[in-house]
């Protein structure tokens, strides 16, 4: 996720970083290439490639940009669930090293109980981030198995009168909270938008911006691949957002930087269980949190 300030005036146009322009260069230049040779051409030869009455293409460049709209919108849904579940991750791990203080006997080190649930906690984290990544964490197994054996704990812990009942259903209400995030998240990995929008929307948007020059050539003259490049800019860029919003866990400059987040779970873990060599806190790396 691109964390940085508000670029100033001056710098607002040369900001690559986290700018959609990295990835459409090859259509906007195609798109600026073609509209010179439809200009030259209609300049030199107008009865072989005359020009086009534009009003057509404002109508469907406003259908364009209505379904351009429809599904950024959906493709930001599905972002900031993303982040919500994974709000409801880090909440649900503060409200277990609280929960479990109850396994201190006031020694000066966690008993290790509570620390074997925590370290289950933390593990969890790590691995779900490996497991939506496409990249599981070496000699961990799958991130609901690690809370499997967290329960187990719990329960053996309650039937020791270790807990009270009400203790450990707090717990286990708490661990279910994370199988539940754990669950939408994969909802939203495995469930992408349709493929027929995907579609309709690259056809279009190609259709629209290779058919504008023609439309542009009679009234700019020159001027026209610049106006292409930009009504180009847009709609290209607004498809390729959307295709980073679409799949919030990878490792795009605008994905969730969730292996932060895992990493703040096991910092503010490490940190009840009174540990003081922690690992660093997450920094972006040229403007970029991953």
């Amino acid at each position: 996720m691109i964390v940085r300030p508000r670029p100033g005036l001056l710098t607002l146009f040369f900001v690559l970083k986290g700018s959609i322009i990295l990835r459409t260069w090859p259509q906007l230049a195609a798109v600026g290439v073609l509209s010179l040779i439809v200009v030259a051409a209609h300049r030199h030869a107008p009865q072989m490639v005359p020009g086009i009455n534009p009003a057509p293409l404002t109508l469907i460049g406003i259908a364009l940009s209505v379904f351009l709209s429809f599904r950024n919108n959906a493709c930001y849904d599905r972002w900031w669930e993303a982040r919500k579940l994974w709000g409801q991750m880090i909440q649900s791990a503060r409200d277990i090293a609280r929960q479990t203080v109850v396994l201190e006997e006031g020694a000066d080190s966690p008993s290790p109980e509570r620390r074997g649930i925590l370290m289950a906690v933390i593990a969890f984290a790590h691995a779900a981030v490996g497991q939506l990544r496409g990249a599981p964490v070496p000699g961990a197994g799958p991130a609901d198995a690690i809370l499997h054996g967290a329960a187990a704990l719990v329960g053996r812990l309650l039937r020791q009168g270790r807990l009270a009942p009400v203790e450990a259903l707090a717990l286990n209400e708490s661990l279910g909270h994370l199988t539940q995030a754990l669950v939408g998240c994969e909802r939203l990995a495995n469930t992408p938008l349709p493929f027929a929008y995907t579609l309709l929307l690259h056809r279009t948007a190609y259709l629209f911006c290779f058919l504008l020059p023609f439309g542009l050539a009679d009234m700019l003259g020159w001027s026209a691949p610049l106006a292409a490049m930009l009504v180009a800019y847009t709609f290209f860029g607004l498809d390729a957002l959307g295709e980073e919003l679409e799949e919030p866990f990878g490792l795009m400059p605008n994905n969730l930087p969730i292996a932060a987040y895992a990493t703040l779970i096991e910092i503010h873990l490490r940190s009840a269980m009174g540990e003081t060599d922690l690992p660093p806190m997450p920094v972006p790396r040229d403007f970029v949190l991953t």
